[in-house]
């Protein structure tokens, strides 16, 4: 067992177990910790529970006797109806917890809505952190995820041993909501990013110009960027990257849309323009009627429509 137990939490509830859950639940049985998970799918309880954790029927019976609970759920009403209940027989975890849980949510929701559920945590005497992560699937399975922590500095360092088990990079941005506003701002700027080198690079491919030495011509000028250091969106100019396999796998342009949604929404809310974001936006919103569950990548595809001509 790596975590100390006499100053880490060792028994965890590990609720969602998606691309992102079920690798960083994996992460945290490798590193000891006493895990019990439940999810919608029984393909997933079956692979962690093969990895050796507890299974649950429920998420209740998953945070039974539990120290810690860890979530990470598709959107905002999830996580609240997990949270608070949704007004029938559900009336939520942090009605049942003991006071003085630890409860981490990694799903990359609305700040707003992280807000709310920590609220309710602190009237239930509940530790509450918003902790989304950037570095995706490969990340996740590596243990190598960015956590972008929003709460109180004391919960930080306490949460801080669990999260190391996850990922490399842990900071904390800030009070409730936090680590939710930071991210959708990660994210925005990173779907405005591939946007703009997909249309540059389609610039160049048009006019005649080969996309490796274009992308290195690039690389060693000032439009230097993310996409083009390590995750090219132009097919065989980087061997590991999603466009080299059909665009499949990596961060699927569904998620992609969501998280510029969520930072236009946080943009309304507080009355901050984001013209850039908003072109983003409408881009994707265009792209996943016909590649959702493709990589964020192939926008590309908007202008190079043969890339994506095997893509089903």
């Amino acid at each position: 067992m790596t975590n100390n137990a006499s100053a880490t939490p060792s028994k965890i509830a590990f609720i969602g177990l998606g691309n992102m859950g079920a690798p960083m639940a994996k992460n945290l049985l490798k590193h000891g910790f006493d895990v019990t998970v439940f999810d919608l799918s029984d393909a997933a309880l079956a692979s962690l529970k093969e990895a050796g954790a507890k299974t649950a029927t429920s998420p209740l019976q998953a945070a039974e006797e539990t120290e810690v609970v860890i979530t990470m759920l598709p959107a905002g009403k999830h996580v609240k109806s997990v949270y608070l209940g949704d007004g029938s027989e559900n009336k939520g975890l942090l009605a049942a917890l003991p006071k003085g849980t630890l409860v981490i949510d990694s799903s990359t929701i609305a700040a707003a809505d992280a807000r709310v559920v920590a609220q309710a945590a602190g009237e239930h005497g509940v530790a509450f952190l918003d902790a989304p992560v950037s570095g995706g699937t490969a990340g996740a399975a590596a243990g190598t995820l960015t956590f972008i922590v929003g709460g109180d500095a004391e919960v930080f360092a306490r949460a801080k041993p669990i999260l190391a088990a996850m990922g490399k990079n842990i900071f904390h941005a800030g009070d409730h909501g936090a680590g939710q506003v930071a991210k959708i701002c990660n994210n925005m700027l990173l779907g405005i990013l591939m946007s703009g080198t997909a249309e540059a690079l389609n610039l160049g491919i048009k006019n005649g110009l080969d996309p490796a030495v274009l992308s290195d011509i690039m690389l060693q000028s000032s439009g230097r960027n993310w996409t083009l250091e390590v995750y090219n969106p132009y097919p065989n100019v980087m061997e590991t990257v999603p466009a080299s396999k059909n665009y499949a796998g990596g961060f699927m342009s569904a998620h992609m849309h969501k998280d510029l949604h969520l930072a236009l929404q946080t943009a309304a809310d507080t009355g901050v323009e984001v013209p850039m974001g908003s072109q983003a936006t409408e881009l994707y919103d265009e792209h996943i009627e016909n590649y959702a569950e493709q990589d964020f990548s192939s926008i590309i595809g908007r202008y190079a429509p043969e890339v994506l001509s095997d893509v089903k």
